[in-house]
């Protein structure tokens, strides 16, 4: 009898979770806006659960283990874009705290705390936080505050200064300095973030200095290979030890996606045919990362379906749909595609993969998957959160320029005086990367190919 009853609790305290998990579950109605705000609020407070930076021990700027400093410095970009898509203010403060308590000795988003195992790649998704600030018209920080236009082009200098022709006949390293892992590899990214970075200041400015940075970037891609033009693809990268010709053939959503925002940015800064075209095509090479047989649901082609994706590369969606987003404004004539993309990947697959966890709302990381997939994170809510608030984006004005009601000011385009965009790093300072990338390495052999090149 005991046992009889015991099992009729179970049972109806089963059936009483799977109701209230289905009386949680988000429902989004892509044709109501309120609704959509009302999922990105969810999407939103999601993202947060990962955050104790102002906590007591916490660290400021940085979500919990195991998320890396970069992909906080993208997390909080997704935050201010659903301050600007939904007026929702709630977490602005926190954000200003987060990536001006980030910004390094040098207002340049080198801190000592990261600057040892800093790459290229990572520096670039702060920079993308602060120049969306600039184009957001974002609260400017106190006068005695670096300014984010001034933090963008900062990182930008930081950057270009970098550009390599010791090898590969130009381009960036994936990491900034000799001592890290990663060094001899030139990737996709790094130079990606540079040229989505000039296209952005380019559109800000109208200084043509960064449209050159851009044109140098995007035809040293092409020329080296990383752009397959036969079908605008965006290849991973290639070691610099050989010349940059063994290219690993791995597509990422990142790559593909922020060249499409930036030739984006360059054809309406410039009414030009030649990123007019460029745009289109790329938008066209985006068909490998919406699985036709789902519906035309976003996927993580070289990991999702074989379910090694690691813990950054779950974030990656996010970037898509954000600069999918920017690219359906700034290019107008791509906005039916883009909104198409984003309608069917949440019809078809982030409304009924954000079903999981104990609140019913969690989200996994394949959208492929019919029903939570058991994974959850910070790159899962990001990504869901990005693809639900770009729902929004003919609800908000386009990216401001200094000339449109932009109210962030810079250095105009030049270097700051004085500054040594090539950070000196002291030997104690190499010691210790030397020891926390061997720990990393050891942490991370189950992880991401590329991290042991």
């Amino acid at each position: 009898m005991i046992c009889f009853c015991a099992f009729q609790w179970c049972s109806f305290f089963l059936l009483f979770s799977t109701l209230l998990r289905s009386a949680l579950a988000i429902e989004i109605d892509v044709n109501s806006v309120d609704s959509v705000k009302h999922a990105a609020w969810v999407f939103s407070h999601g993202m947060m659960d990962y955050y104790n930076g102002n906590q007591t021990g916490g660290t400021l700027g940085k979500f919990t283990w195991p998320y890396y400093w970069w992909e906080a410095g993208a997390a909080w970009g997704s935050l201010l874009d659903y301050w600007f898509y939904t007026g929702d203010a709630t977490y602005n403060q926190i954000l200003m705290d987060a990536v001006l308590g980030n910004v390094g000795p040098n207002n340049d988003f080198m801190p000592k705390s990261e600057v040892t195992t800093e790459g290229n790649d990572d520096q670039a998704f702060w920079g993308f936080t602060v120049m969306a600030a600039a184009e957001r018209n974002f609260t400017n920080p106190s006068s005695d505050q670096p300014q984010w236009l001034e933090l963008s082009e900062t990182v930008f200098w930081s950057m270009a200064d970098r550009w390599d022709t010791s090898t590969c006949n130009g381009g960036l390293r994936w990491q900034i300095f000799q001592f890290n892992k990663g060094y001899n590899y030139k990737n996709t990214i790094s130079n990606a973030g540079l040229f989505l970075l000039a296209a952005r200041l380019a559109r800000y400015t109208g200084n043509t200095t960064y449209v050159d940075w851009a044109q140098r970037t995007w035809d040293w891609v092409e020329q080296v290979g990383f752009l397959d033009i036969d079908f605008y693809y965006f290849y991973d990268g290639a070691s610099a030890t050989d010349n940059c010709t063994d290219i690993k053939k791995y597509q990422w959503t990142y790559n593909a996606a922020s060249f499409l925002a930036g030739s984006a940015y360059l054809y309406n800064l410039t009414s030009s045919d030649l990123w007019k075209n460029r745009t289109q095509n790329v938008l066209e090479g985006l068909h490998v990362f919406f699985d036709e047989s789902s519906g035309g649901v976003m996927n993580e082609v070289a990991c999702e379906a074989v379910q090694k994706c690691n813990t950054d590369q779950q974030s990656f969606k996010a970037y898509l749909s954000r600069f999918m987003g920017l690219t359906a404004v700034l290019a107008p004539w791509t906005y039916d595609t883009i909104y198409a993309h984003l309608v069917n990947t949440i019809v078809h697959g982030v409304a009924q993969s954000c079903t999981g966890g104990r609140d019913g709302v969690t989200c996994g990381t394949s959208w492929l998957v019919q029903g939570w997939d058991n994974t959850w994170g910070l790159g899962q809510q990001m990504s869901a959160l990005e693809t639900v608030q770009n729902l929004l984006i003919n609800q908000v004005p386009a990216p401001y320029t200094a000339s449109t009601g932009g109210s962030s000011r810079g250095g105009n385009g030049l270097r700051r005086p004085g500054y040594v965009y090539l950070s000196n790093v002291s030997t104690g300072d190499r010691a210790g990367a030397g020891i926390l990338t061997s720990v990393v390495l050891l942490m991370m052999l189950g992880g991401a190919w590329w991290i042991v090149m």
